[in-house]
């Protein structure tokens, strides 16, 4: 009892600072206004450019129900898209989608890190069985609709990944759709 009595007279003997610190006295003010002779100090900015965009890497520019624009190429029906390569993909639906049609992603060098998937207007789910294949052999796969998988696999190429893809067109009245369009879209929204 009498060690509490002690330290509660110590703890309010000790100094508080009643006072803020100095910088919050000050308020920031704009005491100089830029004249056209100050513009010249900014034009002589130099921008070194450390590093490029990879020329090789393939990104999806748009989509619409009949195919895609992938690196300026236009590509009729669904396709696998690989780090280097479009190839046009031989299915009709998530529900042709086996093991068999997805072997081209598990026979790269190097090893594709991640495979997006676009089911076409909706997200539906894929053969427990073909999942476990792409697990067994250290693919991720990600099920998306195929606009949202066509905005992943641009972030993920741009990123350096080495991943692929495996798109279905969206059905009948998608009309032609530019990520760029979609994306100024989502950010007034």
């Amino acid at each position: 009892m009498a060690a509490t009595f002690v330290l509660r007279s110590l703890y309010r003997a000790r100094p508080v600072l009643r006072r803020p610190p100095a910088e919050l006295l000050w308020a920031p003010r704009r005491g100089h206004r830029l004249t056209p002779a100050d513009d010249e100090l900014y034009q002589r900015t130099c921008i070194t450019l450390l590093q490029r965009e990879a020329p090789h890497a393939t990104y999806i520019d748009s989509y619409s129900s009949r195919g895609f624009v992938v690196s300026g190429n236009r590509v009729f029906g669904p396709c696998a898209l690989l780090p280097q390569s479009v190839l046009q993909w031989n299915v009709g639906s998530h529900q042709d989608i086996t093991e068999e049609s997805f072997s081209l992603f598990w026979m790269l060098e190097p090893p594709i890190e991640i495979v997006v998937v676009g089911t076409g207007d909706r997200t539906e789910r894929l053969q427990p069985q073909v999942l476990r294949a792409m697990r067994q052999r250290g693919i991720a796969v990600e099920v998306q609709d195929t606009p949202n998988a066509c905005a992943t696999f641009n972030f993920l190429s741009h990123e350096g990944r080495v991943t692929g893809a495996a798109l279905i067109p969206p059905p009948g009245g998608t009309v032609l759709t530019s990520l760029a369009q979609t994306a100024e879209g989502n950010t007034r929204n």
